[in-house]
């Protein structure tokens, strides 16, 4: 199941999600029971509070640059890099600039 805005053919990934003035903004573009895949488009200083989840999950940036805590330990990302943050491990993210990330969250 996609959202009601389902994508079909070949697609710029990095367009498919506006920045917005302060604020974060998500576009689900897959939701299955074994995962998701969402776009997030995030205004430089923005941020997802420390939290935990049952389930491993890729990053991708696609634009911009990030702050990624995982377990306290900072990782620097940028354009074109990727991390795993483990199941069950505090992660936080914070935008040192604007950034876009591809979130694929594997549930099973």
């Amino acid at each position: 199941m996609t959202d009601s805005n389902s994508i079909v053919g070949v697609k710029n990934m990095e367009s498919l999600v506006e920045y917005q003035q302060g604020t974060v903004v998500s576009r689900t573009l897959i939701k299955k029971e074994a995962g998701t895949v969402t776009l997030f488009a995030f205004e430089k200083d923005e941020e997802l509070s420390e939290h935990t989840a049952p389930f491993d999950a890729f990053v991708y940036v696609l634009d911009g640059k990030a702050h990624i805590f995982i377990d306290k330990k900072l990782n620097e990302l940028n354009k074109g890099e990727m991390i795993i943050m483990p199941a069950d491990k505090p992660h936080s993210l914070k935008a040192v600039e604007r950034f876009k990330m591809l979130l694929v969250l594997v549930k099973k």
